[in-house]
């Protein structure tokens, strides 16, 4: 008994401990800008899938390049035929069968195909390497949407504090007039203003947390972490606006785009391929090798058996097949060439609407900044006015209201320049 009482008094003593010990929340993970996308690089299912792709492109030119080596089997025959049979169907020979047991080698060897194999084994590095730049474009996209969202949780976060700021701002002016309206000083008009003023700003707050964690949950599927992953993320300076002339941007872009890279390999593959085709109506020259022994036969059999010749194959009618696959390789390359332009005329486009972009948010920046300075010194002046009695809580209330809004304005001005500006680097091909 004495046992079961000390049992007992451990496990409520192991309670009171569990009860008393508070229950730690996930850690944030601290991030700068450069630490997000080497997680979201290392951990996003959609490049890993694409590098796969890539690398098993890779193994299509040893696949063709196997045509150029021999190709060496192994066989093994057993045959129990009634005696004197011959086959007399199914073929245009009519062979005795013997009954025997026989084991061998066949070889063949192509000598030339007239340059079709190697065509093909070109066409599919050029592929394998438009794969591998298709892998890139999946890097790059990535790159471009983990820093989006990061500005994103950025941007949230900065109007969650300017929320908390204008609530604590609007408590103090509620708290003021409430006094005042109590000492006779100020009507109840002016309290209920005032309280309308901070329940507003208190409604900014919830939903500014709101969207906070919305974005904190957009990053961390970017990232491929807890989606209740919390975030401490670095804000990096903000950077010049782009510099050189655009015709200069439009280039690098032609030059660097990885997809556009892809397009002209597929554009020579697609001429490899026409090339391939076109040895279709060449000969098909090779080399045929048996040998073996045959350890069991009637007597009519050799014990041993060997025999080499040539093959010369010669295309001469099969009703326009080959001619039709050659049209179909030409017009697929010229529909591929007719498609490299077009992604040319469409990249030259984008770089330079986000060029434009990237000017207009980089004055909006400073046009913010200077709207916030006349909001903070209008709502200093319309304070001091009804703090004299000069003007009515309507003046006040508009005051904040514009305040607010300016800050607002410059924090989502700030975090549209840096978009833009990683918009740039992206069209212009400069997210690596």
């Amino acid at each position: 008994m004495n046992i079961l009482n000390h049992l007992l008094l451990a496990v409520a003593a192991m309670l009171l401990v569990c009860q008393g010990s508070p229950v730690h929340a996930q850690e944030p993970l601290h991030l700068t800008l450069a630490e997000a996308e080497k997680l979201a690089v290392k951990n996003n299912p959609q490049l890993s899938a694409a590098v796969f792709d890539a690398a098993a492109s890779f193994q299509v030119p040893i696949e063709y390049r196997a045509a150029y080596l021999p190709t060496l089997q192994g066989n093994a025959t057993g045959v129990i035929s009634d005696q004197g049979s011959r086959l007399a169907a199914g073929g245009l020979n009519n062979p005795t069968v013997y009954n025997r047991f026989a084991t061998g080698l066949s070889l063949s060897q192509m000598v030339t195909d007239f340059g079709r194999t190697g065509n093909l084994v070109d066409m599919a590095k050029l592929r394998a390497d438009a794969q591998n730049q298709v892998a890139e474009q999946v890097r790059a996209d990535i790159l471009l949407v983990t820093g989006q969202t990061y500005l994103s949780v950025l941007k949230a976060q900065a109007v969650v504090d300017v929320a908390e700021q204008t609530v604590k701002a609007r408590q103090l002016v509620a708290d003021q007039v409430a006094a005042l309206a109590q000492s006779k000083l100020k009507s109840e008009l002016d309290a209920s203003f005032a309280n309308v003023n901070l329940e507003d700003a208190k409604i900014l707050l919830v939903q500014a947390e709101n969207a906070l964690k919305s974005v904190q949950a957009q990053l961390a599927a970017v990232l491929a972490v807890s989606g209740d992953t919390t975030f401490v993320l670095v804000d990096d300076p903000t950077p010049e606006p782009v510099s050189g002339r655009l015709d200069d941007l439009i280039q690098q872009a032609l030059s660097d785009r990885p997809e556009l890279k892809g397009i002209h390999l597929e554009q020579s593959a697609a001429e490899k391929f026409v090339g391939a085709e076109h040895a279709l109506n060449y000969p098909n020259i090779g080399i045929l090798g048996a040998a073996g022994i045959v350890p069991a036969g009637q007597p009519q059999i050799p014990e041993h058996y060997g025999a080499i010749g040539i093959n010369l194959n010669i295309p001469i009618f099969n009703g326009w097949l080959f001619k039709a696959r050659e049209s179909e390789a030409q017009l697929r390359a010229q529909a591929t060439h007719e498609r490299g332009n077009d992604l040319e005329i469409r990249i030259a486009r984008d770089v330079r609407v986000a060029y434009l972009d990237d000017e207009t948010a980089f004055k909006r920046v400073g046009l913010t900044e200077q709207l916030l300075k006349q909001s903070q010194t209008a709502f200093e002046l319309a304070q001091s006015r009804y703090n004299y009695g000069l003007s009515s809580i309507v003046e006040l209330s508009q005051a904040e209201l514009n305040l607010t809004s300016a800050q607002i304005a410059v924090v989502g001005a700030k975090y549209e320049f840096k978009e833009q500006r990683l918009n740039v680097d992206f069209q212009i091909g400069a997210l690596k």
